[in-house]
């Protein structure tokens, strides 16, 4: 049987840094979501930005009173993210949860774990990012139910917006959502536009929309704004981060007002 070496603690004075990254990012996504981590780790991630993940329950149909089930294990799931230290900014990833318990309300749940901290929800990033085109007449996509899609429609016209049309899929399970490949979001995109509308918004995080983003724009040959881009947008801009990255979709080299 070999000897237990010898453990030496060293005396070497070390050095610490504030932080280990200089910006933290928190996510607060569903339990079933395939897509918000893989987005914000090609559009915000950097050696700049951290990001920190924490998974609250979620059981699907996609319908206004599950999404309202939400409300309090957003709460907890916030608290579980880096307890007791700061972060720059907190995001809650559900779009159709966003419009049924209100931006207002998820923003005042997150700061209860962290307080002061700017939360960042897909419809609030959205509507700056439609206010970043100036836009004024919008088409919306989503793979929501007709049902589902009732509370984003009036959430959209009450923040100023012309609808020209809204279409959906009529899907209720977010994994399947995940699943739609981008080719057919590309297509449905170009099938659905309105031509007198002045920009695209593409909701929900489980969509891979914000991945061809830029290609939806060469199709469509008007700006796009989807769910996780600009969710992305606004988190990047309010870290201070404003580098110009068009190659993702023509709101990434958008500046944004005061959030």
């Amino acid at each position: 049987m070999e000897a237990f070496p010898t453990i030496n603690q060293t005396d070497l004075q070390l050095e610490f840094d504030d932080r280990p990254l200089p910006k933290r990012v928190g996510l607060v996504i569903l339990a079933t979501d395939h897509t918000t981590e893989p987005d914000f780790q090609r559009m915000v991630a950097s050696s700049n930005i951290g990001l920190y993940t924490s998974r609250i329950p979620y059981a699907n149909p996609t319908t206004p009173e599950n999404l309202r089930r939400m409300l309090h294990p957003m709460r907890e799931g916030a608290w579980m993210i880096l307890p007791d230290e700061e972060l720059n900014a907190i995001c809650y990833s559900c779009t159709s949860a966003s419009v049924v318990i209100g931006d207002d309300e998820v923003e005042r749940a997150l700061q209860q774990a962290k307080p002061n901290v700017p939360v960042v929800t897909p419809t609030r990033a959205a509507v700056k990012g439609l206010q970043a085109f100036g836009a004024k007449k919008i088409s919306i996509l989503t793979p929501y139910t007709i049902e589902t899609s009732k509370p984003m429609a009036t959430y959209f016209s009450a923040k100023g917006f012309d609808i020209a049309n809204f279409t959906c899929f009529g899907l209720d399970d977010d994994r399947q959502m995940a699943r739609i490949n981008t080719q057919s979001l590309i297509t449905a995109a170009r099938e659905t536009i309105a031509s007198d509308a002045d920009t695209l918004f593409i909701s929900c995080t489980a969509l891979r929309a914000a991945s061809v983003a830029a290609e939806i724009e060469q199709a469509i040959g008007k700006p796009v704004v989807t769910s996780n881009l600009a969710t992305a947008w606004a988190t990047l801009r309010i870290c201070g981060e404003h580098s110009l990255r068009p190659e993702l979709g023509s709101l990434m080299a958008q500046p944004m007002a005061n959030w």
